[in-house]
């Protein structure tokens, strides 16, 4: 196995984890809701607000850096008019 899947597994597993935690959390803390809704209602919307609530937590695992660009742009050239003269200032 390279690294690369070794951390990708790593990152799968504690999204996993993270999910099944927030999940029981959540089940726990809204007992009122699950008699009121019913069992099978209440587990659907119970997983899609823990996705919605790891969606934006990033993992601690060191990441690379993504690769830099080239800082040297190439300039557009600025159409001219034709038959435009230039016209010198007067001091």
């Amino acid at each position: 196995m390279s690294t690369n899947e070794v951390t990708e597994k790593k990152k799968e597993n504690s999204r996993e984890t993270l999910l099944k935690e927030i999940t029981l959390q959540l089940s726990t803390a809204l007992v009122a809701l699950k008699e009121s809704l019913g069992e099978k209602k209440f587990e659907k919307r119970i997983k899609k607000a823990a996705k919605l609530l790891i969606e934006g937590i990033k993992s601690k695992s060191p990441q690379k850096a993504p690769a830099k660009k080239s800082l040297v742009k190439a300039k557009a050239a600025v159409p001219r008019k034709k038959g435009a003269k230039k016209v010198p200032v007067a001091k």
